[in-house]
């Protein structure tokens, strides 16, 4: 069993932070062990992003830098979400009407391996 760093950000802003066994973009639902050792279903359609990190503090003073190139990662697009945030990444599997899509972030030194992203969370997709 893998057991991922995650963190989980809801279309209403809320955010946990904590770890996963059972993430599966092909489910309805999923569950977070927080620090505090309460487990949390998660549904995915209230969700905005699930962040699958190296570190769960993060650093959110730190801005992304997007010179990177990673071409094996598939396409590189720009996501506009609805609450205003503005992420760049490279994914291999975005087609419009899906559920949802991975991403990896197109700065290598982001704290995000990758993200899972729900589509109904954003606003605009550019292909760049």
């Amino acid at each position: 069993m893998v057991i991922h760093r995650i963190v989980a950000r809801f279309k209403d802003g809320k955010v946990l932070k904590g770890r996963n066994s059972d993430f599966s973009p092909h489910k309805t639902y999923f569950h977070i062990t927080l620090v505090s050792k309460e487990v949390i279903k998660v549904e995915m359609e209230e969700l905005k992003a699930v962040f699958f990190v190296k570190d769960l503090r993060g650093n959110k003073d730190r801005k992304d830098k997007y010179t990177d190139s990673r071409p094996w990662e598939g396409s590189k697009i720009k996501m506009h979400f609805h609450d205003g945030e503005v992420i760049i990444g490279y994914s291999l599997h975005y087609t419009a009407g899906n559920k949802g899509f991975f991403v990896v972030p197109a700065d290598l030194q982001n704290n995000a391996e990758r993200i899972f992203i729900n589509p109904s969370s954003i606003k605009k997709i550019t292909f760049l």
